[in-house]
């Protein structure tokens, strides 16, 4: 889409012109998904594959995958301790599986394990009872000691002599990573072959309605009518539908990470720890990416608290004393939107012919085709996807929360 291209050191063959044109909009479509990030572009493949809609324009107020697409850590897992939780992301863990088949592109989907440490007594039973939940849920994990950790990924410190010592660790041996720029443009080859719009510089400045139900949108690029919209654009949702008078119970925050200079292969797994908070693997070329928390205020700025970045390499260092001469490359934030239990919300809404899919705060990438083929099924049914039916909007009155948070000490 517009002028980037892939190139042969992006691991991916160079894709005819055609692949990053970016469509004219029609004056109405079967569909309009606004957001051309993963879960945008995954939510419009489902609906062609799996439920015949082609008729579909993907608007972008920006360029493909620009947004928390391009500005996340990339890591994939399902070791979740909550049974909604893991069931949506091991769904999204199977997809990752055979998305290369699926798209017939490459992803570089490489499987090279979480790590979650554990610095305390408490951290160690909150991992022991996560390990043995996932096993009842049918999600790999083991419990490693100390030299287990050793094992799996050496340059971690596991001496006695850290302030937060590490007693132990989860595993779940088929996580990992996946290149998240491969991923956006391998849904968008297909999508383009599948004869879907995707439309960049197009931003949605209104969401019309005509008798409680859509009729169309308003966009920087005229007016497209449609009977059907999908949310999926971070940090935008709740402006869009505040108008309509529908308050959604979303807070956005950035969230921020780094990546050093480029290292020969060091890191072989990914490591969080929620002690200290900060996560870290390696990417494809060679970056050793950090991630961290988000940032206390709200805000829709693509940048975060220089304080956040600190701590981060203060965490990373406490880990990993060999990275100390290590040289940071560049930093960036993305815009998280965040609900009461932390958890996302996939759901039709009171307006008809509107659907959200949104409150990822942490968790989106790794979630990305389990998030569109949920989302898509929403959008063509009118009814929420067994696997979403414990995301829908009436938890919040109802009190049926999905705090994973809260209850495993850590969402990512």
């Amino acid at each position: 889409m517009g002028t980037r291209r892939a190139s042969a050191g992006d691991g991916m063959p160079v894709l005819a012109d055609r692949l990053w044109r970016s469509a004219e909009p029609a004056a109405s479509y079967d569909a309009v998904i606004v957001g051309a990030g993963g879960h945008g572009l995954a939510a419009a493949y489902y609906l062609a594959t799996e439920h015949g809609i082609r008729d579909i324009a993907v608007l972008e107020r920006g360029w493909l995958a620009g947004g928390n697409m391009a500005r996340n850590t990339a890591i994939i897992r399902s070791n979740y301790l909550l049974e909604a939780s893991a069931a949506l992301y091991e769904h999204a863990l199977q997809l990752w599986e055979r998305m290369e088949d699926d798209l017939g592109q490459p992803v570089l989907f490489d499987q090279r394990g979480v790590l979650n440490l554990a610095h305390t007594l408490q951290e160690v039973r909150d991992g022991v009872r996560r390990v043995e939940a996932n096993r009842l849920s049918g999600v790999d994990a083991s419990w490693l000691t100390p030299d287990g950790v050793a094992e799996v990924c050496p340059v971690v410190d596991v001496s006695d002599r850290l302030r937060y010592p590490v007693l132990g660790a989860t595993y779940q041996p088929r996580a990992g990573i996946a290149k998240h720029d491969l991923v956006a443009w391998a849904y968008a080859k297909r999508l383009y072959d599948l004869g879907v719009d995707l439309i960049e510089g197009c931003e949605v400045t209104g969401i019309e309605t005509a008798g409680g139900r859509v009729t169309g949108v308003a966009t920087t690029r005229g007016r497209i009518a449609t009977d059907a919209v999908g949310l999926a654009a971070a940090g935008r949702t709740s402006v869009l539908t505040e108008p309509l008078g529908l308050a959604l119970p979303l807070q956005s925050h950035p969230l921020q990470a780094l990546v050093s200079e480029l290292f020969e292969p060091v890191h072989p797994t990914v490591v969080m720890s929620n002690a200290v908070h900060v996560y870290v693997s390696q990417a494809h070329k060679g970056e050793l990416v950090l991630g961290a928390g988000v940032d206390g205020y709200n805000g829709y700025a693509q940048r975060g608290s220089f304080h956040v970045i600190e701590e981060q390499l203060a965490a990373a260092i406490e880990l990993f004393p060999s990275f100390a001469g290590a040289h940071v490359l560049r930093t960036w934030a993305g815009v998280v939107d965040i609900t009461p239990d932390a958890s996302p919300i996939i759901d039709s809404t009171p307006v008809d012919g509107l659907f959200v899919n949104c409150g990822w705060g942490t968790g989106g990438f790794k979630a990305t085709p389990a998030a569109g083929r949920l989302f898509a099924h929403t959008i063509a049914t009118g009814s929420p996807h067994e696997l979403s039916r414990p995301y829908a909007l009436d938890r919040f009155a109802s009190g049926a929360l999905i705090d994973e948070h809260g209850a495993a000490a850590v969402a990512h």
